[in-house]
């Protein structure tokens, strides 16, 4: 958010992305053909013995005699919701060799891919094969590689895609003896979506796959992982079983697991069906000028006081205080600040602290910095009686430090200190503790095309660097609030590139939330669905506040299209979300200076 108007500095950043990932890319060497004598070492890749050598997820594929590229069989498999049917096979490789995999596929998003090739994994993939289309990719093993495991994978919400002759060329390597089963599979955290789950190591697996309700699931490397897109309140069977170059083991001994009830992460529970959320100037005035806490109106059901900034950018010492007589002469008293809040909490409405803004750049890069975080943040809540916090991190304050890759791991303090900081608070406080977050789309849907630095470096570190938070707090998070303003234009899932001011872009990036996407394009490195109870459009209030301002009827249109499916325009959503938890703006003081157009708007489409 913004204390003043400003430009936006997207559009720059990422055109200078793209140049950055081109002129990388050019440095790279393909990898070397394939030698007259090597054979084609796929096990089963025309699926002639139906999915013998395959597993896929969810029980996604299939074979089928019609249609074929060659032979009399081949693989269908169907996403459905966050499942993308991904269907894998591990085969033995030499170290220090080049292999070449190909594929013929049919259908809309078909990938093909190797991942633990012990150097570059590699992925390719067709955004549209009406008709049998070939997929080519090389790769060379690692010095110690002796296995690589090939998938092909469809998206999220697509209808089902076909494969035939699949084909990895290169030298074989020595087979061995499948592993043992697993021991001692256990079930760790629980959410309404999600179960955690770990196990034993095997000796000799490089793999391990995760089997649900008896069909595979999941394919992992380690020993634990975070099974997603469950239903709530629901009974789950479990194994796991270790694979290596040789084969699949027997499966472990089965553990089940029953998820939470729904509702949401955070307390989101105790929100409107429909949440009207927006910030409050209350320790500075611009052009829009001071609101006091009591003159809010009713609509608006979680206040954001704006802002809780550090005392230098790196001590993670935050301080609030109310705007100075001098610059708002109708501030209210620290008293009658409190006493308002305390009546906007007896009437059902939440009261949170901001922390950041545009001006307010918070590195957490130590772990006093964290510490300092912790504290100061809890008086802040102590001294107003305040609901919870909300994390509007701008500019330089989070990004990812080189060979940060992977969101579900991440390693830069700021990230890792920031992520500790807040699951203190959330445990000091319980489970009544409100947590929102109001990130820039530079910082999350970014992501789906560039993620850091990248591979080769040279692209923005801060690029998709809220991912790792959101994922890591997404069982505590009670809204996400992405802003969908001051962008320049992003990808959406159907690779076009979207741009502000209208209903297709608050439909694209918010889809883009409520489907999941595979960071940086990688599909092994998928950023989940987030429940839509807790996801709300950020929106400026008037074209005053920010770049980007929608009309009500361009806002009615995105409504219209995520939670019913009508009104959509030309993209189309991978599902529909009649539970979305309501509308974001900055501001509650720019709506006030636009005579409330912003939430009145809101209030005649939900009926208030």
């Amino acid at each position: 958010m913004e204390r003043n108007r400003r430009p936006s500095r997207y559009a720059r950043l990422v055109a200078a992305l793209a140049a950055a990932v081109l002129t990388a890319g050019g440095l790279v060497v393909s990898a070397e053909t394939a030698r007259a004598a090597d054979a084609d070492i796929a096990t089963n890749g025309g699926f002639e013995s139906g999915l013998a050598g395959w597993s896929c997820t969810g029980g996604s594929g299939v074979t089928v005699s019609t249609p074929v590229h060659g032979g009399t069989a081949a693989l269908k498999a169907t996403p459905a919701g966050s499942d993308n049917a991904k269907c894998a096979q591990t085969v033995a490789v030499r170290p220090d060799s080049a292999y070449t995999l190909s594929a013929w596929v049919q259908g809309s998003y078909v990938y093909l891919g190797a991942s633990g090739t012990g150097t570059t994994d590699v992925s390719t993939w067709t955004p549209s094969a009406p008709s049998w289309q070939k997929l080519t990719t090389s790769f060379r093993t690692g010095p110690a590689t002796t296995s690589v495991t090939l998938y092909t994978n469809g998206w999220y919400g697509t209808p089902a895609y076909h494969v035939d002759d699949l084909s990895l060329v290169g030298p074989g390597g020595e087979t061995g003896q499948p592993p043992a089963a697993p021991a001692g599979l256990r079930s760790s955290t629980v959410t309404a979506s999600s179960v955690g789950l770990a196990w034993s190591p095997v000796a000799g697996a490089t793999g391990y796959t995760v089997h649900r309700d008896g069909a595979p699931d999941v394919n992992v490397t380690g020993t634990s992982t975070t099974v997603t897109g469950l239903s709530p309140a629901t009974a789950y069977r479990f194994q796991v079983s270790a694979t290596n170059a040789a084969g699949r083991s027997p499966r472990s001994t089965a553990v089940t697991a029953t998820t939470q009830a729904g509702g949401g992460g955070g307390s989101g529970a105790d929100l409107p069906a429909n949440a009207l959320v927006g910030y409050l100037h209350s320790s500075f005035a611009n052009g829009s000028g001071y609101t006091r806490m009591a003159d809010v109106p009713a609509s608006w059901d979680v206040i954001n006081l704006a802002f809780g900034e550090p005392t230098s950018v790196t001590s993670g010492d935050i301080r609030f205080s109310l705007c100075p007589v001098a610059e708002c002469p109708n501030v209210e008293s620290p008293a009658e600040f409190k006493a308002a809040i305390e009546a906007k909490q007896a009437a059902g409405k939440k009261v949170l602290i901001s922390i950041g803004g545009q001006n307010g750049q918070v590195q957490l890069a130590s772990t006093a910095a964290r510490d300092a975080f912790v504290s100061s943040v809890s008086k802040i809540i102590d001294e107003y009686g305040l609901d919870g916090l909300d994390i509007d991190f701008e500019g330089h304050s989070l990004s990812l430090n080189t060979g940060d890759t992977d969101f579900r791991n991440p390693t830069s303090p700021v990230i890792v200190n920031l992520i500790s900081a807040v699951k203190s608070l959330k445990a000091k406080y319980g489970a009544d503790f409100v947590l929102t977050m109001a990130p820039e789309t530079f910082f999350v849907q970014l992501g789906y095309q560039f993620y850091g630095s990248g591979p080769w470096g040279g692209q923005d570190p801060r690029a998709g660097a809220y991912l790792p938070v959101i994922h890591a707090l997404r069982d505590d998070l009670t809204l996400l609030h992405v802003q969908d303003y001051n962008s320049g234009p992003i990808m959406g899932l159907d690779n076009q590139y979207h741009t502000m001011g209208g209903a297709d872009f608050h439909i694209a990036m918010t889809d883009m939330l409520l489907t999941g996407f595979p960071v940086a394009g990688d599909t092994t490195k998928v950023f989940p669905a987030l429940d839509p109870g807790q996801v709300a459009i950020g929106l400026p209030a008037s074209s005053q506040a920010g770049n980007g301002h929608t009309a009500p009827s361009e806002v009615n249109k995105a409504l219209d299209c995520l939670t019913k499916k009508t009104n959509c325009g030309s993209y189309q959503t991978h599902g529909t979300w009649p539970t979305l938890r309501g509308l974001m703006t900055w501001s509650i003081n720019w709506d006030r200076f636009n005579q409330w157009e912003f939430s009145r708007n809101f209030d005649g489409y939900f009926g208030s």
